[in-house]
């Protein structure tokens, strides 16, 4: 029987409260890596977690946010996706009725919020983790997402510095 979000939301929860820093599970070909605190950096220079921020009191590190991947051979390689960190149900604002976080062609910087994505009555920000232009929105607000499912299209800013 394949995970469901609650069993997602159960496991991060735990992990917040136990003295771990990581943790890794598979089950039925589901693999989930957990790691708590600050960005980190995988499979080369286009691949990072962004962190994520749980309103949940004491929590002083959230679980893990979305992922930038790099586009497929022939795509070009200045366009990232940022994928969902987790199973949820995916805000593009704070409230109903707010403004969204972004719209196509908003600026944005490595810290800059694209959504919200609720799992268990838990909201987790998800973060660009790029300098960029956001160039497609490919979730409608309200909508479930799935585990790596691609949220948003950046289109990667010139570094500055």
């Amino acid at each position: 029987m394949p995970l469901s979000a609650q069993d997602v939301a159960e496991i991060t929860r735990l992990l917040e409260e136990s003295e771990f820093d990581e943790l890794h599970l598979e089950h039925e070909g589901f693999k989930l890596t957990l790691k708590r605190g600050a960005a980190v950096r995988r499979e080369g220079p286009d691949i990072a977690t962004a962190s994520a921020v749980s309103p949940a009191p004491g929590s002083a590190a959230g679980p893990p946010g979305g992922e930038l991947r790099g586009e497929p051979p022939g795509s070009p390689s200045s366009v990232l996706n940022v994928t969902a960190p987790f199973v949820g149900i995916f805000y593009r604002a704070a409230k109903p009725g707010a403004p969204p976080y972004i719209e196509v062609g908003s600026q944005v910087e490595e810290d800059t919020i694209i959504g919200i994505i609720e799992v268990m009555k838990l909201m987790n920000t998800v973060r660009a983790e790029v300098r960029g232009t956001v160039v497609e929105i490919l979730v409608q607000d309200g909508a479930v997402v799935e585990y790596a499912q691609v949220l948003v299209r950046i289109a990667r800013g010139p570094e500055h510095g």
